[in-house]
């Protein structure tokens, strides 16, 4: 038999807290230069009103300047995502940046810009990560033909990859690739049968819109998405009503941008990325970006600096999940639409001046394709036979979150720049020293290895309860 829609519901609300406990108990260096960056213009917004970062340039070296202003060198989504928690923590404490020496690495200033980078990511990313697992869960729980098969691709998508590690930062990979899945899955949900749902059709277009005001790069896949929904949408003659929900909602991620445009530069028509300061690389062709090459193709799928094999094994398995997908007439669109995401995400990070990301574990630039990767799982876990089989796939995602809780803990951005930092930089000289970011070690003084054991308690513990809310279903076929 099947779980029962009470169970689903259950699995679906445990998977959120889960996912976001995960998010939330591990934490990211406060003062890395892309994150603080958008801090320092969300401090500069909610203290001063206004967008330059004067004060701070000097503590960062991603900025851009524009006559004699520094402002952040990024789309502006994740430094507006940081204002409720720059005002909350302001009100909260009656301390503003001003009150402090605003001097790299001091300390006073560290934990002031620490505490509201953990309240931003509490509330924004680890968020939008939680509620794109649960998308998953819903998309892969119908391709898969279980709840088993659904919980299987959104905890290897949320916690079996690096998208566990950056969403534990103010970076835009987590997001982005959050935004995706959940647009995803509304274009899937709103067109299932023959009267579209103009709802998720907004939802679809609001997701893709935020993308973009997040990263602007997020086009590309707000394209392929975007096709595939009027490929999806063709059989009901285009509706005009589903077709201009979406349109609006991605209207406002681009009135956002525009309007803060207007607001830091004086004009709509200004890109921070225009001013970047000290990164020449972004002189080539269209900020940075040219044409793919099949080295750094190469490095980013399985280069020992930055392979993503390494550090998400179980998407291998996604992989060949997605093959499945295409192979079945009923699911044919969605795999070729997962695919090209895939493809177009990996073959634009080929193409960039700055491909490995600076010091990272992984391939980060790649990281919104990886929520299409892990929706391979589903079905593949639903063709599943036997319990070997099945034990064989639980042990790779298995690994995979054995490797991520690694790397989550040791610093997503502790990857440098020499052969297989995954080993030398993560686990050899973070990990195993010691030197990890957990919520109880950073704030109440725990030692690191006590926070680094809770989260596993805490993760056999809702093993135990999945185990216990899937106990006795079946698979049935797939649906799409």
């Amino acid at each position: 038999m099947t779980a029962p829609p009470t169970r689903h519901r259950a699995i679906g609300a445990l998977l959120v807290a889960f996912v976001w406990f995960s998010c939330v108990w591990f934490g990211s260096w406060e003062w890395n230069v892309n994150q603080v960056t958008r801090m320092f213009a969300a401090l500069s917004i909610v203290e001063q009103g206004d967008a330059t970062i004067d004060e701070y340039q000097a503590m960062t070296i991603d900025k851009a300047r524009f006559g004699d202003h520094y402002y952040a060198d990024k789309a502006p989504g994740m430094t507006l995502m940081a204002l409720p928690a720059v005002a909350i923590a302001d009100a909260a404490t009656g301390q503003q940046a001003h009150d402090l020496s605003l001097t790299y690495l001091d300390p006073g200033f560290g934990a002031f810009l620490r505490l509201r980078l953990r309240l931003a990511v509490a509330t924004s990313v680890a968020l939008l990560t939680a509620l794109a697992a649960l998308a998953l869960f819903d998309w892969g729980r119908a391709l898969g033909g279980s709840a088993g098969a659904g919980l299987f691709a959104a905890l290897g998508f949320a916690i079996g990859t690096p998208m566990w590690g950056w969403s534990t930062t103010l970076f835009g990979h987590a997001p982005v690739a959050a935004l995706f899945v959940i647009a995803g899955w509304a274009v899937w949900r709103g067109t299932r049968d023959d009267r579209p749902a103009p709802g998720l059709a907004l939802l679809a277009g609001l997701a893709l819109g935020w993308a973009v005001a997040i990263e602007y790069t997020a086009v590309l896949g707000g394209l392929a998405i975007g096709l595939w929904a009027l490929w999806r949408l063709r059989g009901q003659g285009f509706p005009a009503g589903p077709i201009a929900a979406a349109l609006a909602g991605g209207l406002v991620g681009v009135a956002v941008v525009l309007g803060y445009n207007l607001f830091a530069f004086g004009t709509m028509f200004r890109l921070g990325y225009q001013g970047v300061v000290g990164f020449e690389g972004m002189n080539e062709g269209l900020f940075g970006l040219t044409y793919p090459k099949p080295r750094v193709l190469f490095e980013i799928i399985g280069g020992d600096r930055r392979g993503l094999i390494w550090v998400a094994p179980v998407l291998l398995l996604g992989a060949a999940g997605l093959a499945r997908l295409v192979r079945a007439r009923a699911t044919r669109d969605i795999g070729v639409m997962a695919m090209a995401m895939v493809v177009l995400l990996f073959l634009y990070n080929a193409s960039y001046a700055y491909w490995d990301g600076g010091n990272a574990t992984g391939p980060r630039h790649v990281i919104p394709a990886v929520g299409f990767l892990a929706l391979g799982l589903a079905p593949l876990w639903g063709a599943a036979r036997g319990r070997w089989t099945k034990a064989l796939a639980l042990a790779v995602l298995g690994v995979s979150i054995a490797l991520n809780a690694i790397i989550a803990s040791a610093e997503i951005l502790s990857g440098g720049r020499e052969r297989f930092p995954l080993w030398t930089d993560v686990i050899r000289d973070r990990f195993l020293s010691g030197q990890l970011r957990t919520l109880p070690g950073e704030w109440w003084g725990w030692s690191a290895w006590t926070g680094f054991a809770l989260w596993w308690v805490a993760a056999a513990v809702c093993a135990g309860l999945f185990a216990w809310l899937l106990r006795g279903e079946r698979s049935h076929q797939g649906l799409t």
